[in-house]
Order: C-alpha cells, then sequence, then structure tokens
C-alpha cells in the first residue's frame, strides 16, 4: 500500500457551503505504514476565478484571485500533529513515525468573497490544499477539497423590485407594402425579482389586428451568463419554456401561466469582475415576428413586498399610474377591428406545452423564501449538511445537478434572443394581393 496509506482534509461537521465572512475549520488527516521523513507540513485556503476562450478549458486566459491564506502545520523545528492513537512513540523533528496522525486548521473568510460558480466557460473555485513537503529528490505528496461560498443576494436590496414588470411590442402584417393588420404583444410578470422555488406569474396579453392567425405564443426563461476573456463571451440557455396557443383573426386572448424557478445561481456575482449572471423572460410570436423581453432578478432572500398587479386593463392600487400600452395602430386598421363583432372579445389561451415536467414541479414550494429540502434516497440533498436545493440547472455550484436533463450551453456570441430554429411551426402563406386590397374578407372573420 505504500508508506502513505492515506492523506485527506475533511471539515468540521462534514460542511461544505459556507457563508462570507464565517470561520471554516477542519483536520488533515495522515495515515502512515512507515516512517516519512518531511521538511514541512502546510495547508492553503484559496478563493479564485478563471474564465478561457474554449468551452470546458481550464487554460485560463484570464485569472482573478479573491484570499490565498496558509498555515504551516509542522516543519523540522515546530511539529504539532495530534496523534490520534494514544500509544504511539513520540514524534521526532523532521520525520513522521508510522499511524495515523491528525492536524486541526482554521482559516477566516473574507466577507467579500464571491459566490461558487461553475460554468463552460469559466468557475469560481474556493478550496482547501494541503501538502506534505518532502526532502530533496523525494515526492512530495499533495491532495485538496473544494467547499462552497453562497453570498446571499437580498432581492429587497434592489431598487423597485416588488414593481410590475411590463412590456410591449406591436409588429405590422404586410405584404408587398400593403398593410394588412397589426398584433400588439403584452408582456407582464407580478415582480422583478424571484428565489429558487418561487412561481414566477406570467401575463400576456395578444391583440390580433388583423386577419391572420397568430403562431403560437412561447415564454422563455432564459439565463445568460458572460465570460471576461479576451473577448465577452455570452452563454445563453433557456431554463424553461411554456408555449400556448396562438390567436385567430380579429382577436383579442389573454394567457396566464407560471414558471417555477428551478436551483439557479443567484443574478450577478458581487465580488467578481470577470463573471455576469443576467435573467430574462422572453415571450415571443414566430408570426408576425414579435418579441418582449423582462429582465428578471434570481435571489436568495425573497421579496417582501405584496407584489402589485401588472396585468394590462385590470385593477391597479389607488393612486399608480396606469400601463403603458403601444400606441393604437392606423386608423384604417382600427376600423376595420371595431368593424369585427368579436374583436373586443377576449378569449383565454391555454397552454400546448410546458417544459418543467409534473414530477419536477413537486418538488418546489410555491411559498417565496428558502425552499424546502427535496430529499431523496442516495441524493446529496438527504444529507443534513448538504445545500437544501437537490436540482441543479445550468452548470451552478453550490447546488448538485441531478439527472441529465440539464439545458445544452451555446457557444455563439448571441446575446438575445435565441434562435428557435428547431420549432416545429412553418411560417403560414402570406395574404394574396386582392385579399390585402379588399379589406376584411368575411371568410376569415371568426364565426359566432
Amino acid at each position: 500500500m505504500g508508506r502513505v496509506q492515506l492523506f485527506e482534509i475533511s471539515l468540521s461537521h462534514g460542511r461544505v457551503v459556507y457563508s462570507p465572512g464565517e470561520p471554516l475549520a477542519g483536520t488533515v488527516r495522515v495515515r502512515l505504514g512507515a516512517p516519512l521523513p518531511f521538511r514541512a507540513i502546510r495547508v492553503t485556503c484559496t478563493g479564485s476565478c478563471g474564465v478561457s476562450n474554449k468551452a470546458n478549458d481550464t487554460a485560463w486566459v484570464v485569472e482573478e484571485g479573491y484570499f490565498n491564506s496558509s498555515l504551516s502545520l509542522a516543519d523540522k523545528g515546530l511539529l504539532r500533529p495530534v496523534p490520534t492513537a494514544p500509544h504511539l512513540p513520540p514524534v521526532s523533528a523532521g520525520s513522521l513515525p508510522a499511524g495515523e496522525h491528525s492536524f486541526p486548521f482554521q482559516f477566516l473568510l473574507p466577507a467579500t468573497a464571491p459566490t461558487s460558480f461553475e460554468g463552460p466557460f469559466g468557475k469560481i473555485v474556493h478550496q482547501v490544499r494541503a501538502a506534505i513537503h518532502t526532502p530533496r529528490f523525494s515526492k512530495d505528496h499533495k491532495c485538496s477539497l473544494v467547499f462552497y461560498i453562497l453570498s446571499p443576494l437580498n432581492l429587497n436590496s434592489i431598487p423597485d423590485i416588488e414593481q410590475p414588470n411590463v412590456a410591449s411590442a406591436t409588429k405590422k402584417f404586410s405584404y408587398k407594402l400593403v398593410k394588412t393588420g397589426s398584433v400588439v404583444l403584452t408582456a407582464s410578470t407580478d415582480l422583478r425579482g424571484y428565489v429558487v422555488g418561487q412561481a414566477l406569474q406570467l401575463h400576456a396579453d395578444i391583440e390580433n389586428q388583423s386577419g391572420k392567425d397568430t403562431s403560437p405564443v412561447v415564454a422563455s426563461l432564459l439565463q445568460k451568463v458572460s465570460y471576461k476573456a479576451k473577448r465577452w463571451i455570452h452563454d445563453v440557455r433557456t431554463i424553461a419554456e411554456v408555449e400556448g396557443a396562438g390567436v385567430k383573426a380579429w382577436r383579442r386572448a389573454q394567457w396566464h401561466e407560471q414558471i417555477l424557478v428551478p436551483a439557479l445561481p443567484q443574478s450577478a456575482l458581487p465580488g467578481c469582475s470577470l463573471i455576469h449572471i443576467d435573467y430574462y423572460l422572453q415571450v415571443s410570436l414566430k408570426a408576425p415576428e414579435a418579441t418582449v423581453t423582462l429582465p428578471v432578478f434570481i435571489g436568495n432572500i425573497a421579496v417582501n413586498h405584496a407584489p402589485l398587479s401588472p396585468r394590462p386593463g385590470l385593477g391597479l392600487p389607488p393612486g399608480a399610474p396606469p400601463l403603458v400600452v403601444p400606441s393604437a395602430p392606423p386608423q384604417e386598421e382600427a376600423e376595420a377591428a371595431a368593424g369585427s363583432p368579436h374583436f373586443l372579445d377576449p378569449v383565454f389561451l391555454s397552454t400546448k406545452s410546458h417544459s418543467q415536467q409534473q414530477p419536477l414541479l413537486a418538488t418546489w414550494s410555491s411559498v417565496p423564501g428558502a425552499p424546502e429540502p427535496c430529499p431523496q434516497d442516495g441524493s446529496p440533498a438527504s444529507h443534513p449538511l448538504r445545500p437544501p436545493l437537490c436540482i441543479s440547472t445550468g452548470a451552478t455550484v453550490p447546488y448538485f445537478a441531478e439527472g441529465s436533463g440539464e439545458p445544452v450551453p451555446t457557444t455563439s456570441t448571441l446575446i438575445l434572443p435565441p434562435e428557435y430554429s428547431s420549432w416545429g411551426y412553418p411560417y403560414e402563406a402570406p395574404p394574396s394581393y386582392e385579399q390585402s386590397c379588399g379589406g376584411v374578407d368575411p371568410s376569415l372573420t371568426p364565426e359566432s
């Protein structure tokens, strides 16, 4: 088995997640089958960030250090092991006798240490390393242990975080410079920030002021991680996606859905200048091409204010300013829309598909705040000292990944929006010239 049979680091109480400013204590254990000459035994606690130009490449082109502290546990003139067996013979300076030895240590983590993170183009890593330095021409012995730092993001510290999140877009239908109508897409959420396990309430209002049906409406929760290498690299991925039905011609429809926020790293990464994280809720139509993007924040401490109503046309709190909606369509389009007896009758869209499966949804608590653990046999979350979240999305640490359903990262430099080239809903044929010039075709008007 060799002279060194065991050389490992263990942290007190088996902890793996720490907060900035906390003490980190542990023990270096050594088990020897024969006496081992040494020059020094040292333990080092480090925190750093590295970024690469290529995915899954550890040859960092840019690095950033946060802390680097070392302790000498033993050297030739000062040896301080704590034998685990009281019958072991006295330890002579410069040599460790056979048997087991424990070397306790403690570090104070800096209050500015950033949250741990790991992505395809870079990572923020915190670890403890130990080394037994042997005499010249002998092999040194090394070991390391990664731990995680979680610096909570209080959403209440973000200005206007409790306000409704609203955005609108107007897209015209046209064919050969002839206007056929327009579509007004308005999307809103109840808050601007959420915590893991909280339900993001989505409301969409679609006014189809044209004689053509729209494509299905799609809402996507997007994560954009920016890495500062020689150039900025933007990794955009879809975390969750829900699809609703399309809107018939000369109809107004409303769509209400929710997305449960899975285990994700927090927005931004305070203390790190090389990696930045943003989240967006994107609501889009493919035909016509209309998109609205709502920035959202993911944090650790929930918003402690009651959300305001973000729905256009619904009641707002007294004294609140009215929601801003797009300007009215051209006069001829408005007149055509007014001529339709069903345009002002709103309908509710049904949901066609949702990327969050029911077993996954059942594991999350819808109550804002810290989510409950998800104990499963064999899962990291079943250990009381592990992080309270059992599913990880988007290459995030300190949460632990389970299964193989993680999103696939993109390597393109596209920021927003991502391409939906995999959609199975082709564009509809444009209207004929006679249909465009003839106003509203009675055959296109929905029956009562």
